[in-house]
């Protein structure tokens, strides 16, 4: 007989990260009571670590989705791949140019749009999608509380009686800026509404 139940133990490996950093984070507000020259600032930065830490931490546990649809997402050396049976393919994380959540058939998808215009769609359930998270929060800009929303935020349903819409093209939630020193096209398009 396991000591842990299996329900227990599954939501403790789910946990696991966040719980180191809030203990990183008790340890260093432990250290600052102790006091003293030495003491009170290694503390003081160990809690604003650990917190940061958790914060980030907590953020992986809502972005991690269980595995429902087949293919496998792979993060390798600033690629992105997506391998399934019907379709798949890489993107480079340094071409890329924007990033959206779609809706097709029912199922989301990340869409990575590179800068050559090709566009690879990795379903937001595929089995190593939770890698996904650290490669994304390395784009130049990304806010990390906002892909979390996204990806939280629940199918759109149909209104009344009329069924949900087969197919759907999310706001973009990230888009680099303009490598030749100006503005992302996202500024632009606000810049022009108030013109």
């Amino acid at each position: 007989m396991p000591l842990i139940r299996p329900a227990a133990a599954a939501t403790l490996r789910r946990f696991s990260e966040p719980l180191t950093a809030a203990a990183v984070t008790a340890f260093g507000i432990w250290l600052m009571t102790l006091g003293g020259w030495l003491l009170w600032p290694l503390g003081g930065f160990l809690a604003v670590m650990g917190l940061a830490w958790a914060v980030q931490a907590l953020r992986r546990v809502r972005f991690r989705q269980p595995a429902k649809t087949p293919g496998v997402v792979e993060v390798d050396e600033a690629q992105v791949g997506y391998y399934a049976p019907d379709l798949g393919g890489y993107v480079s994380l340094d071409e890329l140019v924007e990033l959206r959540m779609v809706r097709l058939r029912g199922n989301r998808f990340w869409r990575l749009k590179q800068s050559d215009g090709q566009a690879l769609l990795v379903p937001v359930d595929a089995a190593g999608s939770h890698r996904l998270f650290d490669a994304f929060a390395a784009l130049p800009g990304m806010d990390t509380q906002a892909l979390v929303a996204a990806l939280e935020d629940p199918v759109p349903a149909g209104e009344g009686n009329l069924p949900a819409p087969a197919e759907s093209i999310g706001a973009v939630i990230w888009r680099r800026a303009d490598r030749r020193g100006g503005r992302g096209g996202l500024d632009l398009a606000a810049r022009s509404r108030h013109l």
